[in-house]
């Protein structure tokens, strides 16, 4: 007589009948968990961004900057407990895995791990601060200096997790920096960001028809349809920042929205050589320009 294989091995089929299929289930609520949290987050995402679209705003604001950073902190934070509830799950369904025989092993372990994750968990309570603290979020402009770069990097923050953040630079390039690594942040795109220029004009003019120029051009700048939704009033005339051997340094300067210091910058710098140029006023090559900040108010 032939028994079925079920028959043959009582013991296993049992297994199979209760603790395997438990097994697979696990892993299966796992896997839909895992897609549900990545479904979630893409949903919030996209809402967060929708509602920037419909607030007509040309760069995200902060509390969306934060709800971002939030959302990609707490979908890492949920996948790492879902895989690990089932690991100790799975475990106690193996046959012959006590899970109080574990717990002496994992005492060594923990201990281990406990000397060489000190880095790790200077990561993670960092992150936490830069999240709790809103020191920055995804879009925003900022410069990070760390070991090896102690000039500081700049780029655009493209993920903040609890350990690391993912900038990219001008170039492309993808730096991820360890957030307990991170010795200085200088945030560019906070609240509002300015741009300074410093005008260098020579000795022999009229700082008076300089300035009035300067100011001409902040005024037509400012009544531009392209540069108006980006500054935040009128660029100012400083005065003279400076005075050379050679030329006086005349700075303007104007406040922006975060992240658009950049490109008011290069616009301001074009109108003002070609506005000094049609009053006859030689500009030296260099028209230098320090460096644009981001400021609180």
């Amino acid at each position: 007589m032939i028994f079925p294989k079920a028959t043959r091995f009582p013991g296993v089929a049992n297994w199979l009948g209760n603790n395997g299929l438990e097994i697979v289930l696990i892993i299966l609520g796992a896997i839909l968990l895992t897609r549900f949290a990545t479904w979630f987050k893409a949903m919030v995402n996209e809402r967060i961004d929708a509602s920037d679209l419909e607030s007509d705003a040309l760069v995200r604001s902060e509390a969306a900057k934060h709800r971002h950073a939030l959302a990609d902190v707490l979908k890492w934070a949920t996948l790492v407990i879902v895989y690990c509830v089932s690991g100790v799950n799975i475990a106690q369904r193996l046959p012959g895995v006590s899970t109080t025989s574990l717990v002496a092993p994992a005492a060594v372990v923990g201990v281990a791990l406990g000397f060489g994750a000190q880095r790790l968990v200077q990561d993670l309570l960092a992150g936490f601060f830069i999240i709790a603290e809103r020191q920055y979020g995804f879009g925003d402009l900022i410069t990070i200096a760390g070991p090896g770069i102690p000039e500081g990097v700049i780029g655009t923050v493209e993920d903040v997790t609890l350990r690391v953040t993912k900038v990219r630079t001008a170039n492309g390039e993808v730096i991820f920096t360890s957030n307990g690594q991170i010795t200085q942040l200088t945030n560019l795109s906070r609240d509002w960001a300015r741009v300074v220029i410093d005008v260098p004009v020579p000795l022999t003019v009229d700082i008076g028809e300089v300035s009035e120029i300067l100011r001409e051009v902040g005024r037509a700048a400012y009544a531009d349809e392209e540069l108006h939704p980006q500054l935040l009033d009128a660029p100012a005339v400083m005065g003279v920042q400076s005075i050379e051997v050679d030329q006086i340094r005349v700075r303007i300067v104007a406040r922006t929205l975060p992240g658009r210091q950049f490109l008011v910058g290069l616009a301001l710098r074009g109108r003002i050589a070609a506005a000094l140029r049609r009053e006859g006023i030689h500009v030296p090559i260099e028209l230098d320009t320090v460096e644009a900040t981001g400021a609180t108010p």
